[in-house]
């Protein structure tokens, strides 16, 4: 089945460098069996990372065993949508990949919400 984005269209790749997605295939697609619903794509920022952080999700430090070689500032990746709410209510959002953000993102958070904080895909 083809996922979508936020915008109706064809959902469009997040990042492969570094791989990112629940299932690891650079799209922040949803199957229904991701609990963590990693379906916004973001460029991730020093802020949002101490965010998360503090939270209880460190973003940045590799883990090798997991095959995660942590985050950077920039780097884009698929949060998840209760986080990025999260952020939003904080005043830490960090800048969303419409194109690349799974229309389920829109059971947590508003359309309008995410294209204020909307950018192009490597902005």
């Amino acid at each position: 089945m083809q996922q979508r984005n936020v915008l109706g269209s064809e959902l469009q790749p997040c990042s492969v460098d570094p791989v990112t997605g629940y299932y690891r295939t650079g799209c922040c697609e949803n199957h229904g069996d991701d609990p963590g619903m990693h379906v916004i794509c973001c460029a991730v920022t020093a802020d949002f990372l101490e965010f998360s952080a503090s939270r209880g999700n460190d973003l940045v430090t590799p883990m090798p065993q997991h095959g995660f070689a942590g985050l950077a500032p920039g780097d884009q990746w698929c949060v998840c949508a209760a986080r990025w709410a999260e952020a939003l209510e904080a005043g830490r959002a960090c800048p969303v990949v419409l194109d690349s953000t799974h229309l389920s993102a829109l059971e947590f958070v508003d359309l309008a919400d995410l294209q204020a904080h909307a950018v192009t895909a490597d902005d």
